[in-house]
């Protein structure tokens, strides 16, 4: 379900047009998709559930049908002000952006964003590093539909040139890789596919648009989990496509085409969510480097995959493109076995243990790259482990990780 179009908002939204184009992005989280239309009045959209949509007479009916149904109640299906409302503002964080669909998850958005590009007989190039469902699906569905993948190195900036083949159709980005947190230079990727004509398009889950505003970087469709950092509490599963007037209405009607819909109460959470994304991506970020930096100086640990830091693959390319840090990264130990890594988080209190990120709580996960690598080979001085750093105070995290690092070492590690 997604926002229509980008136009010149009218007298009744809740900021002028003018005025919205001067505002800075932290004022933005708060003002968009607050239309007077849609809030009616309240400071939050609220929830408009529905699937029946009643009409006066056949031909309001009939009528309604053959105009644009976007921002227009037709079917619950195709949304209500509350979907719309959480969609514009995706939409307005992205300079140079046409419009939002959203989607009941993050790999919801990914495969819908591949089946709009993609054709039999057509080749997608993907990183290596990349989110393992997206593998999963480029290596599964796609390759039923007869839609060959090949995997690239994730460093391979202007390199990716060489790899454009004659049924190369789109290239894929994650940036940085969410297990390994490659930085790719994602520049030099658009160049070389504009230059032949291909689709680009980037999983831009970890840095947002705040961090990474991926359309004014010409990235033709940018995704998000918006599980993560969007709804932010852990307590819904959602998704998006933001892309550009070319790409708009063929994403769109893949989309219905797959009857892809998000609940109104998701979308609320998600909208909810979006309000406090500023400061709570500011503090995660924070507190994520300042305990990575502390890792650095443990002699358990062999090293730390940070994007900020500067031995982290692509930190060059990262201080260069990007605005800012989330709380995400990795460590790896140094030596031992799984037997000591268990021992580590087995005993942690204050990090959960479970999968996605991006919630006020901080999680710990075991990661092993290298069973999942098919292009580039993943090499490690010993067990590694993700970190989702949340809102906790980052000396109680730093004595919780210790405590395990001790655990790890007393393993044998």
């Amino acid at each position: 379900m997604g926002c229509g179009p980008r136009h010149a908002q009218t007298d009744g939204d809740h900021v002028s047009s003018e005025h919205a184009k001067n505002i800075e992005t932290a004022t933005r989280l708060v003002t968009a998709g607050r239309r007077k239309e849609w809030t009616q009045g309240i400071v939050n959209p609220p929830v408009w559930r529905a699937s029946t949509i009643l009409y006066d007479s056949v031909a309001d009916m009939r009528a309604n049908a053959a105009r644009d149904t976007h921002h227009r109640l037709f079917y619950g299906r195709r949304g209500t002000p509350t979907q719309w409302a959480l969609a514009d503002a995706l939409t307005e964080l992205e300079p140079g952006a046409e419009a939002t669909f959203l989607y009941p998850s993050g790999v919801a958005a990914i495969s819908a964003a591949l089946l709009s590009v993609l054709s039999p007989g057509d080749e997608l190039l993907l990183p290596d590093s990349v989110y393992d469902p997206t593998r999963g699906f480029a290596t599964g569905m796609l390759k039923r539909f007869g839609i060959e993948t090949r995997f690239y190195d994730p460093l391979i900036g202007a390199g990716i040139a060489d790899m454009i083949g004659e049924n190369t159709r789109a290239i894929f980005m994650e940036s940085p890789g969410s297990l390994t947190f490659e930085v790719q230079d994602i520049p030099a990727i658009v160049a070389a596919a504009k230059a032949r004509g291909i689709v680009t398009l980037l999983d831009n889950t970890w840095a947002t648009p705040l961090y990474f505003p991926a359309i004014e970087k010409g990235i033709d469709l940018t995704i998000l989990a918006c599980t993560k950092y969007v709804v932010g509490h852990s307590d819904a599963m959602l998704g998006s496509v933001t892309t550009t007037a070319q790409y708009w209405h063929q994403l769109r009607s893949t989309s219905f085409a797959l009857g892809q819909v998000v609940s109104a109460d998701d979308a609320y959470l998600g909208s909810r969510g979006l309000r406090t994304m500023g400061v709570r991506l500011a503090h995660h970020g924070k507190s994520a480097l300042e305990i990575a930096q502390w890792l650095k100086t443990r002699p358990e640990v062999a090293r730390v995959l940070h994007p900020a830091l500067d031995d982290c693959p692509g930190s060059d390319i990262f201080h260069r493109d990007f605005k800012g840090a989330s709380g995400l990264f990795a460590f790896v130990l140094n030596g031992g076995d799984d037997a000591g890594r268990v021992a580590l988080l087995d005993g942690l209190e204050l990090f959960g243990m479970g999968y996605s990120w991006g919630g006020f709580e901080s999680l710990a996960t075991p990661m092993d790259p290298d069973r999942i690598r098919t292009a580039t080979t993943w090499q490690a001085e010993g067990p590694a482990i993700r970190l989702q750093i949340g809102l906790e105070d980052t000396g109680d995290l730093i004595a919780d990780l210790a405590a395990g690092l001790d655990r790890f070492a007393a393993a044998g590690g």
